[in-house]
C-alpha cells in the first residue's frame, strides 16, 4: 500500500470518514493514563498500584497486538507497516505542506507505533518477573533464578527510560505535524473521524464483539501469568 503523501486539490469535495475505531481510540487513551499512573505510583513507591497498572497495561498491549492482526483495517499492521525506505521518504516530506489525505498511520508513524508497542510489551512483561532483592517482587519472580530476575529488573528499569524518550519523540512528532504541515493528528484519535476527499474509500471496521473477545482473551492470559504461574 502506498503510504507516501500526495497533494490533493483542495477543491475536491470532502466528507467525514471514520478512520479510527473505538477499540483503537480506547487503547490509545487508556495507555496514556496507565503509563502516567505507572510513573506516578513508582515515584511515590505505591508498588501495589504500580503492579496493577502494569498488569492492566500488559493486557491492553496484548489486545492491541491481536487487534493489529484481526481488527479493523486501519488498526492492522498489514495496513500501515511499510519499508524503512518508505518511512524515510515520509520524514523527508515533513517540511512540505500539503492536504492531509492519509487514512490511518503513515509510513513513519507506523514504525513509531511498532516501536512503542514493542517497548510497552517488554516493559510490562519484564515487570511480571521484576525482583529488586529488597521488597518489590513481580508475580513470576520466584520461578526464575535470582541472577536472571535481577537482569530482567535491570531491563525493566532501563526500558522505562527508553519508553520515556519514545513518548517525548511521539509527542514532538504530533506537534511537528500540527505546526509545520497543519495536520491535526490528535483530533481524529478523539473523535475517530477526519475530513477526507470524497474519492477516498472509508476503511473497513471489525465487529466490536471481536474486540470484546480478544480483550477477554488478553485479560485471561494476563491473569494466568500474574496469578497462577
Amino acid at each position: 500500500m502506498d503510504n507516501e503523501p500526495h497533494a490533493t486539490p483542495s477543491v475536491l469535495p470532502a466528507r467525514r470518514v471514520r478512520i479510527w475505531d473505538l477499540p483503537v481510540r480506547l487503547f490509545h487513551w487508556l495507555t496514556v493514563l496507565l503509563v502516567a499512573l505507572a510513573y506516578v505510583s513508582q515515584r511515590m513507591n505505591w508498588m501495589q498500584l504500580h503492579v496493577r497498572a502494569g498488569e492492566t497495561l500488559f493486557a491492553l498491549v496484548l489486545f492491541r497486538l491481536l487487534w493489529g492482526c484481526f481488527g479493523s483495517e486501519t488498526a492492522r499492521f498489514s495496513h500501515f507497516v511499510a519499508t524503512p525506505a518508505a518511512a524515510w521518504r515520509q520524514l523527508r516530506h515533513l517540511a512540505h505542506r500539503e492536504p492531509d489525505v492519509q487514512v490511518g498511520h503513515n509510513a513513519a508513524g507506523g514504525w513509531m507505533v511498532l516501536f512503542l508497542l514493542a517497548l510497552l510489551f517488554v516493559e510490562t512483561l519484564s515487570g511480571l518477573y521484576d525482583n529488586n532483592d529488597i521488597a518489590d517482587e513481580g508475580p513470576l519472580s520466584e520461578i526464575v533464578p535470582a541472577a536472571i530476575a535481577n537482569a530482567i529488573a535491570a531491563i525493566h528499569a532501563y526500558g522505562w527510560d527508553v519508553l520515556a524518550v519514545a513518548v517525548v519523540l511521539h509527542v514532538c512528532a504530533i506537534l511537528s505535524y500540527a505546526l509545520v504541515k497543519r495536520h491535526n493528528l490528535l483530533g481524529p484519535m478523539v473523535t475517530g473521524t477526519k475530513h477526507l476527499p470524497a474519492t477516498v474509500r472509508a476503511p473497513q471496521r471489525a465487529s466490536l464483539w471481536r474486540a470484546v473477545l480478544l480483550l477477554a482473551f488478553s485479560a485471561l492470559v494476563t491473569v494466568l501469568l500474574a496469578v497462577y504461574l
